[in-house]
């Protein structure tokens, strides 16, 4: 008798070894996803850049917000002169090739916690880059500028210096909320006479640099007898006495006007964008001043409340510098950006759900209802007790009543006929999107002698209980 070969199947070392070659490749393609699987066509290009501005290995290359590639290494290059600037190299996928030489690259913030990105702008020129040529520095524009640089204007002084001025700002609007808005009011007016003015003013041929001058001249040749003027005014006192007191202040605003005149010259033709700009936000800004006039009241409540939350701001400010070197740690953890990929992916997924169950609370209050009559059912009653021990009701009687088994829809009939109808709403409107917008849980109209199961005709509106009081 022969003996049967056995298989491969019944051969567990051959099965082990499969196995853990499987294995191997899966760890070795997920190790290597972000670099590009292998044996896949690539697009190389080398990037020559003033600095690599905390770039990573691994950080995406960006077209128009769509990655199409990583940055495959990082390194540096010295000039005879000790400039050195960074070289990255990229690998691109093929459908860039080629890159247009016009195009230009910078590196980008993708997020606040420091996670960057190279973002190439492609340009129009029919010559392409081939691949393994390196882009020059002139192609690295425009010059970036880092967060840190922007937190670091805010030195030791400036940081003094805005303490003083919110402090005063805080102190100049505590208890000036009714002047607040009589002003408000009236800038309506002001602002549409203003608008032509400063359009005027703002046209070169208004010759508003020449007035600017002539009046600089005529400063000028009133310094030198600025004292003398001083003396008229005294000598005038006894027809003039209401400029008695202020012509020491005279004095001294004849002999300053020079050098403001000179600094109003060179800062004028600077602020003509200024102006435009003003021009275009204050007509913008035209229904916002009519919608304050109603929200008054509640604006100077919040600079009453929140003068004291800007005094205890500055210790606040001081202990921020650990929470930003903590953060800045955080960022450049390379497992932070697999935890944000993580959360971006959770939020995709419950932006459909929140979408759908918002407006429950943004338009009907829902919530904010639910809350109140918990606590009214456990405090509010009568002499029976609160609602939740004295407000029961018995089920009323009748054919397929709520008091027992029913085979249909109760539909009158019973000692309390007029009573025994059956009203059901399982899934009522609350204003989500796709359905009638209205808030129609718990305000559905009651129907006299008939059933009435899902959605009730018409539209219930919008309009809920408010369940936060203001304060007096």
């Amino acid at each position: 008798m022969r003996q049967r070969q056995g298989s491969l199947a019944s051969n567990p070392v051959l099965i082990g070894a499969a196995t853990v070659l499987v294995v191997m490749v899966g760890v070795f393609l997920a190790y290597n996803a972000n670099s590009g699987l292998p044996f896949v066509p690539t697009y190389n290009l080398k990037v020559e850049l003033p600095n690599a501005a905390n770039l990573v290995v691994g950080n995406d290359v960006r077209i128009g917000g769509t990655r199409v590639g990583t940055v495959q290494d990082i390194s540096t290059k010295q000039y005879e002169n000790g400039r050195t600037t960074a070289i990255l190299d990229l690998k691109l996928e093929t459908t860039v090739d080629p890159l247009p030489k016009d195009s230009t690259v910078i590196v980008r913030p993708r997020s606040a916690l420091g996670l960057k990105y190279v973002s190439i702008q492609k340009g129009t020129s029919s010559e392409g880059w081939e691949s393994g040529a390196t882009l020059p520095l002139s192609a690295a524009t425009p010059q970036p500028v880092e967060l840190d640089e922007v937190l670091n204007t805010f030195d030791e002084p400036t940081r003094e210096a805005g303490q003083v001025n919110i402090k005063n700002f805080g102190d100049a609007l505590a208890g000036r909320g009714a002047a607040l808005n009589r002003t408000i009011e009236q800038l309506n007016p002001l602002l549409e006479d203003l608008v032509p003015v400063m359009r005027n003013l703002a046209e070169p041929e208004t010759g508003l640099g020449q007035l600017v001058r002539a009046l600089q001249q005529t400063a000028a040749e009133v310094a030198p007898v600025a004292e003398q003027q001083a003396s008229l005014f005294g000598n005038l006192d006894t027809t003039f006495a209401a400029l008695a007191e202020v012509a020491p202040d005279i004095q001294l605003a004849t002999e300053r006007t020079p050098a403001a005149l000179d600094t109003a010259i060179a800062s004028f033709r600077v602020q003509r964008p200024f102006l435009r700009d003003s021009e275009r936000l204050f007509t913008a800004l035209q229904p916002a001043s009519q919608a304050l006039r109603a929200s008054a009241a509640d604006l100077a409540n919040t600079v009453e409340v929140g003068l004291p939350v800007l005094e205890r701001t500055p210790a606040f400010n001081e202990e921020l510098t650990t929470t930003l070197t903590a953060l800045e740690r955080f960022s450049d953890d390379p497992s932070t950006d697999l935890g944000l990929r993580g959360l971006n992916t959770l939020v995709q997924i419950l932006a459909p759900t929140l979408a759908d169950v918002t407006p429950a609370q943004t338009v009907c209050n829902y919530a904010g209802m639910l809350a109140r009559n918990v606590a009214m059912l456990f405090s509010v009653g009568d002499g029976n007790g609160t609602f939740a021990r004295a407000n029961l009701k018995a089920p009323v009687p009748g054919p397929n009543s709520t008091s027992g088994p029913a085979s249909a829809p109760a539909a009158g009939g019973g000692p309390q006929a007029a009573s025994n109808f059956l009203h059901a709403n399982p899934y009522p409107n609350t204003a989500q999107p796709g359905v009638p917008q209205e808030c129609e849980a718990g305000r559905e109209p009651y129907a006299a002698n008939q059933v009435v199961i899902g959605n009730p005709p018409g539209n219930q509106g919008t309009a809920t209980d408010r369940t936060i009081r203001r304060a007096p």
